[in-house]
């Protein structure tokens, strides 16, 4: 499978995803359990992590791997005590149930869903935790549910798979956000959110730079940029067949579209979307 089409399908995926991260829809379910939404980050921990069961700040830290483990404990496991994973599971499929509906006509999306749930059902989970958890979840009735669910498992069997790799070139935490801005998906201040501190995300520049990874001016070098790859991303893809991942793309225009067009998703984000 073609590298740039494994990248386009996570271009063209991954918004439909991340809408659940700031549709009002989702804010109103998280408050409606009882999470404190003045901020998106209690309910952001509970949405993500509930799949998992009611595991412990080391482990959440250990799967979302970028964010600050100090910042993570601040949300987990607290986050249990206010609703149970499996009642945040099934807050999350209403809030996109409803934000869907909200940005598109949903009837319309039945080939595309299948395509994506076949995707989807071939991603290997071995060694990916969070793709596994997903991937034990039972698949909702509705099509344009399904199309999240399978965007989901795909990012998060993605994600993993970014996990193994940066393990491989050596990087760690912070190392792999400065990485990450150095290759413009975001400017650095955007990266805050993630909770490292000036000090450690300048101390992780340095680390970098003297690897030949970044210049002086934070910016990849050619070594720093051949790091990023998306062959962990590629199975699921292969599987599908060129043709039908060709079809699901043109499938996803008018549900990208929407989501892009919808104001939600910042313009710079720590995924990203729309710049590597």
């Amino acid at each position: 499978m073609d590298t740039a089409r494994v990248r386009q399908m996570w271009h063209l995926l991954e918004p439909l995803h991340a809408l659940h991260y700031y549709a009002p829809e989702a804010f109103e379910e998280a408050a409606a359990l009882g999470y404190d939404t003045r901020e998106r980050w209690p309910s952001y921990f509970a949405w993500r992590a509930a799949p998992l069961g009611a595991v412990g700040a080391g482990r959440v830290a250990s799967a979302f791997y970028s964010f600050s483990p100090a910042m993570v404990a601040r949300y987990v496991p607290g986050a249990w005590g206010t609703a149970a994973p499996a009642e945040v599971v099934a807050a999350r499929l209403r809030a996109v149930d409803r934000t869907y509906r909200a940005l598109f006509d949903v009837t319309g999306v039945e080939e595309a869903a299948g395509l994506a749930r076949r995707a989807a059902e071939a991603a290997d989970p071995a060694g990916r935790p969070l793709a596994a958890a997903h991937a034990e979840l039972p698949w909702a009735g509705e099509p344009h549910l399904v199309l999240w669910q399978a965007a989901t498992l795909l990012r998060e069997h993605r994600g993993d798979g970014h996990l193994a790799a940066l393990l491989g070139a050596g990087l760690d935490p912070v190392e792999a956000l400065v990485s990450f801005a150095a290759v413009g998906a975001a400017p650095e201040a955007v990266f805050a959110s993630r909770g490292w501190s000036a000090g450690e995300w300048a101390a992780a520049r340095e680390r970098l730079a003297g690897r030949g990874l970044v210049d002086a001016d934070g910016g990849a070098t050619p070594a720093g940029r051949e790091l990023r790859t998306d062959e962990l991303a590629a199975a699921p893809w292969a599987a599908l067949g060129p043709d039908a991942t060709g079809r699901l793309a043109e499938l996803l225009g008018g549900p990208w579209l929407a989501a892009i067009g919808s104001g939600l998703l910042p313009a710079d984000n720590t995924l990203g979307i729309g710049k590597i």
